[in-house]
C-alpha cells in the first residue's frame, strides 16, 4: 500500500465543490472555496488544501461556519472598510474582502480592508495573488488559533498569523512572500502527525517551555515557537510580526485577538469571554501606477528578479530563488502529475463521500 494516492486536480476539485454545496454553500461560493483549496494543493501548499476540507466540515457541523452568510459594510471611507463576514468560510469572505480593496485601490490608489466575524481563509497567496491581475500590489494577513508562545513564556497566545505579498513583474510571474510568523505553519505539524515523522528542532517547545520534536506537542500542552526559533536565531523578531499581525487582523477589524480566537478544530470551546467577533483578516491592495508609470515598474521588478536570479549560488545545483518560485515550480509539475494526496487525507475525504452521499473519484 503507498503512502500516497494521486488524483487529477478536476476530479478533487468536482469533489470539493460537491462536498461545500452539501455544506449548504451556493454555487458561486462553493466555487470559491474550492478554487482556494485547490490552489493550494497545485502550489504545492499541501497543508492548507483539500487536506482542511473536513476540518471545515467540522466546523460547520459546529455551527461555527455559516454557509450562507450576509456580508455587511460596517465602516467605510473611500479607501478603507471593516467587514462583518457573518460567521463566513474565510475562504468565501477572503476574496470578497480583496476585491473590495482592489475596487477602492482603483479609486483612490490604495485600498485596505479589515474583516471580523470570519473563519480560517486557506492560503494568502490566493488572495495577494487577486491583485496582481490588476497590476496591483497584494498584501493580506490573518491571526488564528492560539498554538505559538510568546518569546519567555509557555502559555500560547498567537496565532501561526501568516502575512502575505504579491507584487506583479513583466515576464516573470509575481513575486510571492506567503509565511507564517511562526517557526512552521501548524499544517505542516499535522501533515508529520499523518506521516508519523517527528518535528525538526527549533518548531515546538514542551508544557515546560523546553525544545521538543514531538509532532504531539501541542495536544499535550506544548506550543509551536516564534520564527526564528530561539534567542540566538532571532525569535524575537518572529514574536514581534506575529504580535503585528494579530493586532491588524483582530483588534483592528473587531475580531477576537490573542488567546480569544477561534481553534480551527471544532472539539475545543471556543473563549468564554470573546472580545471580538470570529477571526480575523486584513487586505490591502495598493495601484502601481499611483507611484509610477507601471510599465517602468512591471520593467524594473523583472530587472531585480532577474539579477537576483543570477546571484552566484553556494553549491551550483541549488540556484538562487525568487520568492514564489517553489511554489509556480509545482504548479507546472502537478498541472501534469495530479495532486498528491497522503493516505489518511485519501481515507478522511472518502469519510466525507460517505457522509454526504457523493461520488469519490
Amino acid at each position: 500500500m503507498t503512502d500516497e494516492i494521486i488524483l487529477k486536480k478536476q476530479e478533487l476539485a468536482k469533489f470539493t465543490y460537491a462536498v461545500f454545496l452539501a455544506m449548504g454553500c451556493n454555487k458561486n461560493d462553493s466555487e470559491t472555496a474550492t478554487s482556494v483549496l485547490l490552489t493550494a494543493d497545485s502550489r504545492g501548499i499541501d497543508s492548507h488544501g483539500v487536506a482542511r476540507l473536513s476540518g471545515y466540515v467540522r466546523l460547520w457541523e459546529a455551527n461555527r461556519i455559516n454557509p450562507t452568510p450576509q456580508f455587511k459594510v460596517e465602516r467605510e471611507s473611500l479607501s478603507t472598510a471593516t467587514l462583518n463576514a457573518d460567521s463566513a468560510l474565510g475562504l468565501v469572505s477572503g476574496p470578497f474582502a480583496m476585491k473590495l480593496a482592489i475596487q477602492k485601490a482603483s479609486q483612490t490608489g490604495m485600498g485596505m480592508v479589515a474583516v471580523n466575524n470570519s473563519n480560517h481563509f486557506g492560503i494568502g497567496a490566493y488572495h495577494a495573488l487577486l491583485a496582481t491581475k490588476e497590476n496591483m500590489i497584494g498584501i493580506c494577513m490573518t491571526n488564528a488559533s492560539p498554538l505559538v508562545a510568546p518569546v519567555n513564556a509557555k502559555e500560547r497566545m498567537l496565532g501561526t498569523n501568516p502575512l502575505t505579498f504579491a507584487i506583479p513583474a513583466g515576464k516573470y510571474p509575481a513575486f510571492v512572500s506567503d509565511l507564517a510568523t511562526s517557526a512552521a505553519a501548524n499544517g505542516k505539524l499535522e501533515l508529520l502527525q499523518r506521516k508519523n515523522k517527528p518535528a525538526p528542532e527549533g518548531w515546538l517547545q514542551d508544557q515546560d517551555g523546553q525544545p521538543t520534536t514531538d509532532p504531539f506537542a501541542l495536544k499535550h500542552g506544548g506550543a509551536l515557537i516564534p520564527l526564528g526559533s530561539d534567542s540566538d536565531k532571532g525569535y524575537h523578531k518572529g514574536y514581534c510580526l506575529g504580535a503585528t499581525v494579530d493586532i491588524f487582523s483582530g483588534v483592528l477589524s473587531g475580531a477576537n485577538y490573542g488567546p480569544w480566537v477561534p481553534p480551527f478544530v471544532s472539539f475545543l470551546p471556543l473563549a468564554a469571554n470573546p472580545v471580538g467577533l470570529g477571526i480575523g483578516h486584513t487586505f490591502m491592495a495598493i495601484k502601481v501606477d499611483a507611484f509610477r508609470p507601471i510599465e517602468d515598474f512591471l520593467s524594473h521588478m523583472d530587472n531585480w528578479i532577474s539579477r537576483f536570479k543570477e546571484a552566484q549560488p553556494i553549491d551550483a545545483q541549488y540556484p538562487v530563488l525568487i520568492p514564489g518560485d517553489p511554489e509556480y515550480f509545482c504548479e507546472a509539475e502537478r498541472a501534469k502529475s495530479g495532486i498528491p494526496l497522503l493516505r489518511p487525507v485519501y481515507e478522511d475525504l472518502k469519510g466525507l463521500a460517505v457522509k454526504f452521499n457523493l461520488e469519490f473519484p
